[in-house]
């Protein structure tokens, strides 16, 4: 039998979606789970040939595999005008054949991203993502408001998800309330998926 994981599957366009993984991956880690850092390639409208088939830097490529044998999913992306990046989108709409099989079902799930502006689609941004989550029968996490980092953030954070707010050039780090959040979300999938997979603490 394989070593149970979480998949941390994001896409990342200026690095602040891949340092939130990073987090949520530590998270995962100290709530004694594998995390399994995923992400998707660009998507191009001129020639989808032109990628190659192993990133030059960072996480591997995620394949359907690597989301069918999870014990949790962490899905995060940037905001597009309030929605997911479309190469994220482009990876989950390829999903049919574990909706078909009901691969999914009663997996614990979380989501996370990133936004430019304060307010400019962060929870959007994460409703999009729990969708197709919700279709694929997962069982959605959040963030609850225990969280004390929830209700101190002068950032990101929301009970839906993780989110970073990252300033208008993509360089502002991730604070500490944004951190523990992240952090948070990786420790909650993974006592969870222990929880759901009858493995100790």
């Amino acid at each position: 039998m394989s070593t149970p994981y979480v998949l941390v599957l994001y896409y990342s366009r200026n690095g602040s979606v891949s340092e939130m993984a990073r987090q949520i991956a530590r998270g995962v880690e100290q709530g004694g789970l594998e995390a399994r850092l995923r992400t998707v390639p660009a998507i191009s409208a001129e020639c989808e040939a032109v990628a190659p088939s192993i990133p030059q830097e960072g996480a591997l490529y995620a394949s359907l595999d690597d989301l069918k044998n999870c014990s949790a999913l962490a899905l995060g992306s940037p905001t597009r005008f309030g929605n997911m990046a479309a190469p994220l989108k482009y990876f989950l709409d390829g999903t049919s054949n574990l909706w078909l099989t009901g691969a999914l079902v009663g997996k614990p799930a979380g989501v996370f991203t990133s936004t430019a502006s304060l307010h400019g689609g962060q929870e959007t941004t994460l409703m999009s993502m729990l969708l197709p989550l919700l279709h694929h029968g997962m069982l959605i996490t959040g963030l609850p408001y225990s969280e004390q980092a929830l209700l101190d953030t002068q950032g990101g954070g929301t009970p839906y998800g993780a989110s970073h707010h990252a300033g208008a050039d993509g360089k502002r780090p991730l604070d500490q309330h944004e951190t523990a959040l992240c952090r948070a979300l990786g420790q909650r999938l993974a006592n969870t998926a222990r929880l759901l997979g009858g493995q100790p603490g």
